[in-house]
């Protein structure tokens, strides 16, 4: 039996546990990763990376099929087109490999060891590690957990046969013709949106009243417009019940309790993501709870001495840059540098069509914390450069407080509007104000120039609206 012992021993190679490794490696300290899998985790595999890349063919296959029907306004035609999702899959699949390459390369460069296997805790100071080449024993002064997510299933439906999770979904070598989404939360409408421009019949079903229930009804109701387009059946206030054993078509009760029977190829359960807290001995530990994730503090120290959780195993938002910001925080703390954890500016996006990009607080939510606010917004249907990209669809939002115009939170809906977020949560990073925003030239024509207006419009005087 082989034993090593390092300064920091990170468990998981997704993105809160690679940076955090990496970080480590960038200060000099001796540092060893464990991954069972492919570097990169969920997120560069079977996430984030692979469906945006759907996305991004489903919406060039609807470009196409768009001017082949002839109804294009700018002049452009063509005939007979054609998909071929095995294709699709290979070229994706090539970006994930140049990507898990390109993490393995820069461990390496930062003179991280990584280890292949499984690991499990024997106490808080030792873990030991089962891989192909035997066990291992490893021993460090600090450990971070970083085990991520997997897909929740429900009750009756297990994965298997059709029924499928988001990463089975982004493996798929044939179109399915028709397509159960159980779940309207962003993964399901990002990945259901994109098998209907694809040509797939869509059905989906949502428990609560409306689609993205965790964002506010101003923002979807873009999305929700742009489904009716694609013509994507919508069940609402409906619940799954189970496959028919004979037939092989979902069950599922409707919101008046009558009984729907929907055939389809494949059902995609998209009801959210769960910690992995089991299968890496935390029976082993005592470790603080926050009901299904592991507690931490503002410096994602748990509640023993020496280890530490990070990304989606600690709780909302499980986003991937969330756990890298913790990674490389944890990295610098186990240096010795002085570090706390604060949320506030954590951006989310929604893939959907449009997009939708939240930062900071909603007006909902700064008026339930007792703030008097300037709420304003400015429309794409203002703004040249989304006209020039038939892309008028959405707005820009931002809310400040009445007093002194510091900005609480930014939102916008709208295409493309994910490469906005970044400017948004550095609004809010360095505290700026509603003039801070409008004094500031924004390029033209950009769809940039929606946030100057909006910030402007806040101080109540629009230039182009």
């Amino acid at each position: 039996m082989k034993e090593i012992s390092c300064r920091l021993l990170v468990i998981g190679a997704g993105p809160g546990g690679y940076v955090c490794a990496i970080r480590a490696g960038q200060l000099g300290i001796d540092t060893v990763i464990v991954e069972a899998g492919q570097v990169g985790g969920a997120c560069l595999n079977v996430g984030c990376i692979p469906s945006k890349a759907l996305i991004h063919v489903a919406g060039e296959y609807e470009k196409v099929a768009g001017l082949a029907a002839g109804d294009s306004p700018l002049g452009i035609g063509l005939s007979d087109p054609s998909f071929d999702l095995s294709r699709a899959v290979e070229w994706k699949d090539g970006i994930v490999g140049r990507l898990t390459t390109g993490v393995s390369g820069l461990l390496k460069k930062a003179k991280v060891k990584i280890v292949h296997g499984h690991a499990r805790f024997r106490d808080g100071k030792t873990v030991e590690v089962e891989s192909e080449t035997g066990r291992q024993v490893i021993r460090a002064e600090n450990v971070v957990i970083a085990t991520g997510s997997r897909p929740s299933e429900l009750s009756g439906l297990p994965f298997g046969g059709k029924i499928i999770s988001s990463s089975e979904a982004l493996s798929l070598t044939a179109l399915p013709g028709s397509l159960a989404v159980l779940g309207a939360g962003y993964i399901g409408l990002e990945l259901g949106m994109a098998f209907a421009r694809l040509g797939t019949s869509v059905t989906i079903v949502e428990a609560e009243e409306r689609i993205l229930p965790r964002y506010d009804p101003e923002l979807t109701r873009p999305v929700e417009k742009r489904l009716g387009e694609l013509g994507v059946e919508l069940m609402l206030g409906a619940r799954a019940r189970g496959l028919s054993s004979r037939e092989g078509v979902l069950l599922v009760e409707t919101a008046q309790g009558e009984e729907a029977r929907l055939a389809c190829d494949n059902v995609l359960v998209t009801v959210g993501r769960r910690p992995v807290t089991d299968g890496w001995g935390r029976e082993e530990l005592v470790l603080d709870m926050d009901g299904r994730f592991i507690r931490v503090d503002e410096g994602c120290q748990t509640s023993m001495r020496g280890i530490y959780a990070i990304g989606d195993v600690t709780g909302e938002p499980m986003l991937a840059h969330r756990a890298m910001a913790q990674g490389e925080m944890v990295a610098e703390i186990v240096a010795g540098h002085r570090r706390l954890w604060d949320k506030r500016c954590i951006p989310a996006v929604c893939f959907t069509d449009p997009e939708i990009v939240t930062v900071g607080l909603s007006p909902e939510e700064a008026r339930e914390a007792g703030r008097e606010i300037r709420v304003a917004q400015f429309p794409f249907t203002a703004n040249g450069r989304a006209m020039t990209m038939q892309a008028e669809e959405g707005f820009v939002r931002i809310v400040a407080r009445a007093d002194n115009h510091l900005v609480l939170g930014i939102q916008a809906v709208g295409h493309g509007v994910a490469e906005l977020s970044s400017a948004f949560a550095l609004a809010l990073e360095m505290g700026a104000r509603l003039e801070d925003i409008a004094g500031t030239i924004h390029a033209h024509p950009t769809q940039g120039e929606a946030f100057h207006e909006a910030a402007l419009r806040a101080l109540g005087h629009p230039l182009h609206i």
